[in-house]
C-alpha cells in the first residue's frame, strides 16, 4: 500500500476543496461511530481537532487508529478512502488549529470559544488509501 494518495484524487486533499471527512471510530462498548469531521492535510498528514471529552477524543485515546472516507463535494461518487494510526496528539495550539480549519470551511479565523473547553489535534498517518491508483 502507498503512503501517497492517488494522484488523481489528491485534489480531494486540498484546503480548497473544501471536502468534508467521514471519520469512523471503534467505541468502548464496540460498536462503530461515525462523524463528519473537517480535516486538514499537511506535510503527509491528516489534521483533525476536536474537544477533550467527546466520543471521538475518547476513541482515539483507546484505539489510535482510523477510517476516513472523504467525499468529493462536487460529485459524491469520487471518493477517497484512508486508514492510518494517530501518531501526535496535542493540546498545545488545539484552539489554534480550530480557527484555522474554520478559515478553510468557513472563511473566518473566529471559532466560538466554549467555556472550559480543551481543544486537541490529532495527526494521523495515512497507512493505505483506496482506490491505490
Amino acid at each position: 500500500m502507498s503512503s501517497q494518495p492517488p494522484e488523481r484524487l489528491a485534489i480531494l486533499l486540498e484546503r480548497e476543496t473544501k471536502a468534508f471527512a467521514q471519520l469512523a471510530l471503534v467505541r468502548k462498548d464496540g460498536t462503530p461511530h461515525v462523524s463528519p469531521i473537517w480535516f486538514d492535510y499537511v506535510d503527509g498528514l491528516i489534521i483533525l481537532n476536536t474537544a477533550r471529552g467527546r466520543v471521538k477524543d475518547k476513541a482515539l485515546a483507546r484505539h489510535p487508529v482510523v477510517a476516513l472516507s472523504i467525499v468529493d463535494p462536487k460529485d459524491p461518487y469520487r471518493y477517497l478512502l484512508v486508514k492510518g494510526p494517530v501518531v501526535a496528539e496535542t493540546e498545545v495550539g488545539g484552539f489554534d488549529q480550530i480557527c484555522d480549519l474554520n478559515v478553510k470551511y468557513r472563511g473566518n479565523p473566529n471559532y466560538p470559544q466554549v467555556a472550559g473547553q480543551v481543544r486537541v489535534t490529532y495527526k494521523i498517518r495515512p497507512d493505505s488509501w483506496y482506490p491505490e491508483k
